[in-house]
């Protein structure tokens, strides 16, 4: 897929590369000689010149001892078709990530949402579709959320705007089940929920969402995603700046405690709106 975010995920790629061959105290030349490429290719690999073959990256991961990591990541690259090619390489990083910052402007994000609130947002973007494409993009969806219900699941730290919370996606019984489950997933202790109240007025990066995805072996990479387009930041200049954004976003909203009794009402609103309809 050619776009900049896949060409981001494949320089993460290369970089991940370059690091681990020199953990292992390997030259380019000697790892290209053991995996059987000359050690340009290596080169052009870790600079994302160069797309590795399947069994490249097969042999990577048997020399360096990476446990499978370059040949899951190459799969994803290469075959994953779930995911809209500009949001496809922040998926395979959320999978990575040791700790996953976000801030959500409008509507509850994927990794929260239940299939009916998905379902809608689905429908509504995409109005003529067929059954089949919205249950396969809803499915990609849920997919991405088992990550918050594994053992080994990252820390999850998700500021909603009060406007998400408002907007009916799906009618009064579609957004109840969704806020009830943000509430239990917040009860559960498997996420850290603030809410960014309508009072605090203006906030930085107004209107953009923002992710924040760190790493237990490589630098953090922010995500930020427009009408139909994303961005991967890895800069760390850049990732510094959303960083203080997000925690200038953080700072400003309601207490954990706070924000999960304004949720609850608002579960308890649309329940009771839907049981009058």
């Amino acid at each position: 897929m050619a776009n900049a975010s896949r060409q981001a995920a494949w320089e993460y790629w290369g970089a991940e590369l370059k690091r681990r061959r020199e953990e292992a105290g390997l030259t380019q030349e000697t790892l290209g000689r053991l995996v059987f490429v000359s050690g340009g290719y290596i080169g052009q690999f870790e600079q994302a010149i160069r797309k590795p073959q399947l069994d490249v990256a097969l042999r990577i991961d048997e020399v360096l001892q990476t446990d499978g990591f370059f040949e899951r990541t190459w799969r994803k690259l290469i075959d994953d078709q779930r995911y809209p090619d500009y949001f496809a390489a922040a998926a395979e990083l959320e999978r990575l990530a040791m700790k996953i910052c976000e801030f959500a402007p409008m509507i509850v994000p994927g990794l929260l949402q239940t299939p009916a609130y998905a379902h809608a947002l689905m429908v509504a973007g995409n109005p003529l579709a067929t059954d089949e494409y919205i249950e396969a993009g809803v499915r990609a969806r849920l997919d991405r959320a088992v990550i918050l219900k594994e053992a080994a699941r990252p820390m999850y730290w998700v500021v909603l705007h009060e406007a998400g919370l408002k907007v009916p996606v799906g009618g009064a019984a579609v957004m109840a089940e969704q806020l009830e489950y943000i509430v239990q997933l917040t009860r559960e202790r498997k996420i850290l929920l603030q809410i960014l109240p309508f009072a605090v007025g203006p906030y930085p990066s107004m209107g953009k969402m923002l992710k924040i995805m760190e790493f237990d072996d490589a630098p953090p990479t922010a995500y930020t995603e427009g009408v139909h387009s994303g961005n991967l930041l890895d800069d760390p200049a850049v990732v510094k700046h959303v960083q203080a954004d997000y925690d200038l976003v953080r700072a400003a909203a309601l207490s954990p405690e706070a924000s999960l009794a304004l949720i609850e009402s608002a579960a308890e609103d649309y329940r009771r709106c839907a049981s009058t309809t």
